[in-house]
């Protein structure tokens, strides 16, 4: 099984080259990205995808120590990571 980081690497690799999908990115993540690493995204889960240019810079926070029960175990599973 792959690590959430290898999967996040694939996507990313994939929306800098292929413009179709990078718009499919930004459109519906889960379905991109369901379709793309073939893994079904829980309904609970939420995926926002955020495009950088030169004046923005974005930072992605680390889940708070308040998760939930489903939430631990999709990210043990690599199903959740820094998206």
């Amino acid at each position: 099984m792959r690590s959430g980081d290898e999967m996040l690497a694939q996507v990313v690799e994939k929306s800098a080259v292929d413009a179709d999908f990078r718009e499919q990115l930004l459109a519906d993540p889960k379905a991109a990205i369901s379709s793309e690493l073939g893994i079904t995204i829980p309904d609970s889960m939420n995926i926002r995808v955020h495009e950088s240019d030169m004046q923005t810079v974005h930072l992605a926070l680390p889940p708070d120590s308040n998760i939930t029960e489903e939430q631990m175990e999709a990210i043990s599973a690599g199903l959740c990571c820094c998206w």
